[in-house]
């Protein structure tokens, strides 16, 4: 049985294609797991709305994963496609995707960063982890979310914090500017107090952090030096803290073309990286977190077995 998901967030828009178990919903085989640089929230944490320009790309994107769909077999009309940060701070959201329905068959449903949390945690999850002592923090280009299970209930909470929405905020010099960097640490340990009062609710010799999402993986790609995007790979890197802040000095010295040239970077990642860098490197910080381990999976993953209404 063919089943299709799309994940389209204020930077990424991600197409996954599988075959399943028609009646356990095991994923058997992984068709097709595709990620596109879209940027379609440029400019929507100034303005609250979507630029033609950004729609375009993401129009032609869709387009595009509504053909391949159809190759491998399955329909768009019933594939899960989810909307996160971008999509709830933008007053024209509803327009566009009623575009989108209409030139693709693409039938999008904006969810809450509480549903995008809960998502994310079951999609994010590896084989033999054990979800009672893992917490998932996904960093995305407009709002970063934490995950976790206490007393067998999820635990979620979803902050106003991500890679473009920052970029776009404090990190305007190419390369960056002392002042600027300091300015975008002092605000992202001010934006994660609330996610404090989340961290005392599991203790740290049982749970490990676990995290999802373009910042993680390409930070991770980075670290390892990998010449192409390896899945397994980077489902097997542990980073620590300190590896995280040599990669945030490292990024923050560099301009934006020197970046692009790092082994492992994506390049239309390049120019948002240090602000994700920065998110997840404070969040190992202020919430006591030694090291993490990197997943590929996410939020396209666990819409799988979601209902949204």
């Amino acid at each position: 049985m063919i089943r299709s998901s799309i994940d389209l967030g204020t930077n990424t828009c991600l197409l996954l294609v599988v075959d399943t178990d028609p009646q356990t919903q095991e994923i058997l085989e992984v068709l097709d797991d595709v990620c596109t640089v879209v940027r379609l929230g440029q400019g929507v944490d100034q303005t609250h709305t979507l630029r033609p320009d950004a729609m375009a790309r993401t129009l032609s994107c869709l387009a595009t994963y509504a053909e391949r769909v159809r190759e491998l077999g399955g329909e768009p009309v019933q594939t899960l496609c989810v909307a996160t940060s971008t999509s709830r701070d933008a007053h024209n959201g509803a327009e566009f995707y009623a575009r989108v329905k209409s030139q693709t068959g693409f039938n999008f449903v904006v969810i809450t960063g509480e549903q995008e949390g809960r998502a994310s945690f079951e999609g994010a999850l590896l084989p033999q982890m054990d979800a009672e002592q893992t917490a998932v923090i996904d960093i995305g280009g407009g709002s970063t979310e934490f995950i976790a299970l206490a007393n067998h209930q999820i635990q979620a909470l979803s902050l106003d914090i991500g890679s473009v929405r920052y970029t776009e905020r404090f990190l305007k010099s190419d390369p960056v500017r002392d002042e600027e960097f300091w300015a975008a640490q002092a605000a992202i340990d001010q934006a994660l107090i609330p996610a404090l009062e989340w961290r005392k609710r599991f203790t740290q010799t049982e749970t490990r952090l676990l995290a999802v999402a373009g910042t993680a993986t390409t930070l991770a790609s980075c670290f390892l030096e990998l010449a192409q995007f390896d899945a397994h790979a980077l489902d097997q890197c542990t980073l620590t803290r300190g590896d995280l802040h040599r990669l945030v000095e490292e990024l923050k010295w560099r301009s934006v073309r020197e970046r692009e040239a790092m082994p492992g970077m994506e390049p239309k990642r390049a120019d948002v990286l240090l602000a994700g860098a920065l998110i997840l490197w404070r969040s190992m910080e202020l919430l006591d977190f030694s090291e993490l381990r990197v997943s590929s999976r996410g939020l396209r993953y666990g819409v799988l077995s979601q209902s949204f209404t």
